[in-house]
């Protein structure tokens, strides 16, 4: 299977995610199963369907967190070295030729984009768009509303 690119900052946030599934909700909800059947008969106790079922859905998470951080190629943008160029990880500033209005985003992987914080995913049309091309470069999009056109004012690597 194939590597997965998840930045430095994305991975810290799914390890953290893991240690929280298994040290916290794990050993909740393995508490409330517990509770659940000390209260008797099981056939008609909701108490003990909620708490398998929420034990369900922890377990099944928590292997698909350990399966993404298992596949991941961990990028640090900082220790980039691509000479301006766009590439995944990097911070880049734009402007909407036509609208004349100025926008930030950071090239992440599917799991990590979150549009309200800037983060697009690699595999966005805008992202496909800008990567390979320099500062001063125009990036022509194709977007469900038309064809836009971007200028690259800047690229970082943060």
């Amino acid at each position: 299977m194939s590597k997965v690119p998840i930045t430095l900052h994305g991975a810290e946030l799914l390890r953290e995610e893991l240690k929280r599934l298994k040290y916290v909700e794990r050993p909740a909800v393995i508490a409330a199963i517990a509770e659940a059947r000390s209260h008797g008969d099981l056939s008609e106790n909701a108490e003990y369907d909620a708490a398998k079922e929420r034990q369900s859905f922890v377990e099944g998470r928590i292997q698909e967190v350990e399966g993404k951080l298992g596949n991941a190629q961990i990028i640090d943008p900082r220790a980039l070295d691509a000479d301006g160029r766009v590439v995944f990880g990097a911070t880049v500033e734009l402007e909407d030729i036509d609208g004349e209005q100025t926008v930030t985003y950071q090239i992440v992987g599917d799991d990590e984009a979150d549009l309200k914080k800037g983060k697009i995913s690699l595999n966005s049309p805008v992202a496909r768009a800008l990567i390979g091309k320099f500062s001063g470069d125009v990036a022509e999009v194709q977007t469900p509303g038309g064809r836009r056109e971007y200028e690259i004012l800047d690229v970082r690597y943060e």
